[in-house]
């Protein structure tokens, strides 16, 4: 009973950016195993992890919007108070990545990445902020940083998701310093490589190079990801404000 007291997150609402595919998937249904309500907001395919969720016993909905346009963000957080009363957790995990040299990037494609992992993570975490302040709710913020927010991939060139995932960092710190007489904790988690339906799409030959660069010579796999995020989320971390849990294998202790 003591541990699901302190893990458990039954009457909870959670709201997952980025939650139709990928690792936002596989977070999403972690949290309604958890016992939370979740909510999927994503600009394309919303029914399928609904439909997993649901299929497993849990509550779920789906809310399509973009992270980068603020009427969009509002107006579905509106529908998520509308249809179950409270948010209490948001998970902040939409991004996109380039591999491209700076020589050859614009600053359009610089924008984009920026625009979708910085500022989306800003846009849903201030108009989450605003809810759960307006309520006083104690609620959990998780933003999806990367290691690559601290040390520089190799042997692909991203200067813009590197850029973008270091300011998630620095962001959730100064969130959770705004919001922490709130009752709002704000964190960020950074994971290493992880096997996804977006990594399959890299040259054999460099997820090679990824693996062998990785002290436990493997990628991980999203659902490695899931203990650390409920464990963030839950009461169990209730003392963990401002800090980010890197989850890479090793990889950063070289």
């Amino acid at each position: 009973m003591y541990l699901e007291k302190m893990f458990g997150l039954q009457g909870k609402t959670a709201l997952v950016t980025g939650g139709g595919q990928g690792i936002g998937q596989v977070v999403a249904i972690g949290l309604a195993k958890a016992g939370a309500k979740v909510v999927i907001m994503n600009r394309g395919n919303v029914e399928d992890t609904v439909r997993m969720i649901l299929a497993d016993g849990g509550t779920a909905m789906g809310v399509r919007a973009d992270v980068t346009v603020p009427g969009e963000v509002d107006a579905a957080l509106k529908l998520v108070m509308e249809t179950y009363g409270s948010l209490d957790i948001v998970i902040n995990n939409a991004g996109i990545c380039m591999h491209q040299s700076t020589l050859d990037m614009t600053p359009e494609d610089f924008r984009r990445v920026i625009d979708v992992n910085l500022t989306g993570t800003f846009i849903v975490s201030r108009a989450a902020g605003r809810i759960m302040i307006d309520r006083g709710i104690r609620g959990n913020i998780v933003n999806m940083a990367s290691m690559s927010g601290s040390i520089v991939n190799i042997p692909q060139w991203q200067c813009s998701y590197n850029a973008s995932k270091a300011g998630v960092i620095h962001l959730t710190k100064s969130l959770a310093m705004e919001w922490v007489g709130h009752g709002i904790r704000v964190n960020s988690i950074s994971p290493g490589y992880i096997a996804t339906p977006m990594s399959t799409e890299n040259p054999s030959e460099m997820n090679e190079a990824f693996i062998k660069l990785i002290p436990m010579h493997r990628m991980g796999e999203a659902r490695e990801l899931v203990p650390t995020i409920l464990s963030m989320v839950s009461d169990a971390s209730g003392y963990t404000t401002g800090s980010d849990f890197i989850v890479d294998g090793g990889y950063t202790c070289l």
